[in-house]
């Protein structure tokens, strides 16, 4: 866990976009508000590296959330690519395998993004889970997962806030937790299933908080930033 991060460099905005030119509007009105800027499938795809190295090359910091799972070569070679972006984060799935974390940990070793293993999306819920044949509840296999990623060498997980107690627990208070699904009291829940506001988040253990839609879609995403960060501010003091 780290202790000595402001609360705004806890803050990772998920800009999920396809105009280049309203992900660069969007990270502009937010600078020196959010920690780190998540570039998924849908900005990545439609504008390729170009658009991690853009906003590198404007001093921010990025996490590349593109979930790699695949065959333990082919992921290592995916993140010896990615490394030469800069990205300070990057996302792949626990459910890969010891073999397919651990080729990707050599690679990135001490000198490459801190690598996150994404446990349980938070848009599924237990039914979900059993629907495609996952047995037991969803906080043991997140657990299970997380302790899966730290074996191997991940350096933190992605779980909803709701396991974050759990993980904790199993893991101990050097792995990083990554907490999507944020929402407030009363902003809409959209596909996401496990929630928890940001200020309960922290407070819970998150490391870093990842909100999208709450802030990106706000009339004033900049107001909408800054009103969080207050909220979530007061639970820390």
């Amino acid at each position: 866990m780290i202790q000595a991060m402001k609360t705004r460099d806890r803050l990772i905005v998920a800009i999920d976009r396809s105009s280049r030119g309203e992900i660069l509007s969007l990270a502009d009105s937010l600078h020196g508000i959010a920690g780190l800027y998540k570039i998924g499938l849908q900005a990545f795809l439609a504008n390729g590296s170009a658009i991690v190295h853009e906003l590198a090359g404007r001093g921010e910091s990025v996490f590349l959330d593109l979930k790699l799972h695949d065959i333990p070569n082919t992921v290592q070679q995916a993140v010896t690519e990615i490394m030469a972006m800069k990205v300070s984060m990057l996302t792949l799935h626990t459910a890969g395998g010891s073999a397919m974390m651990r080729a990707a940990a050599r690679e990135v070793a001490s000198k490459g993004p801190i690598l996150l293993g994404v446990t349980v999306l938070t848009s599924l819920s237990e039914a979900d889970l059993e629907e495609v044949g996952f047995s037991g509840t969803t906080e043991s296999r997140v657990t299970r997962l997380a302790r899966l990623a730290q074996q191997a060498g991940l350096r933190g997980v992605v779980a909803s806030p709701i396991e974050i107690e759990a993980i904790r627990e199993a893991c101990g208070p050097q792995l990083l937790i990554v907490t999507p699904g944020i929402r407030g009291r009363r902003d809409a829940t959209g596909d996401q299933k496990r929630t928890m506001t940001a200020r309960a988040a922290l407070e819970a253990g998150a490391d870093y908080i990842v909100v999208g839609r709450p802030i990106t879609e706000a009339r004033d995403p900049r107001g909408a930033a800054l009103a969080l960060l207050e909220n979530a501010q007061r639970a820390r003091r």
